[in-house]
């Protein structure tokens, strides 16, 4: 059976596609663990993303009573949004650890992303 030309078009792209990651991506994995160094670097445990553009934190170490109390101290206090972690489970969701958990997100430029890391370290020097 002969195979139509544009197959052997296709079978090029599908090869380019598939067997290397694009410089772009490859630059955001770069400022991705950026993040996740100033996240450990000032205390928050997480497990690296698997291919998401956000990170779920530990914000137990820090005292707050909750995710919530935590996001609103970054935001007023840091200018560092976070989300809390509980706002990606119903209310009546029983396992207490997803009450102290934030997310980070990082699609954003780099110099944004410093910034936040500057800001991280701003909020653990303020603690305690």
């Amino acid at each position: 059976m002969r195979r139509p030309p544009i197959t052997n078009a296709i079978r090029k792209v599908h090869d380019f596609l598939t067997v290397g990651a694009a410089t772009p991506l490859q630059a955001a994995v770069a400022v991705a663990l950026e993040l996740l160094d100033a996240l450990s670097a000032t205390g928050f445990a997480h497990a690296p993303p698997d291919g998401a553009y956000y990170v779920m934190a530990d914000s137990s170490p820090f005292g707050f009573e909750s995710d919530v109390a935590l996001a609103r101290h970054l935001v007023i206090e840091h200018g560092l949004a976070v989300v809390p972690g509980s706002s990606f489970y119903p209310s009546d969701h029983t396992d207490h650890r997803t009450r102290q958990r934030v997310r980070f997100s990082f699609p954003k430029k780099l110099e944004t992303l410093r910034a936040a890391g500057d800001r991280l370290a701003a909020f653990v020097s303020s603690r305690p």
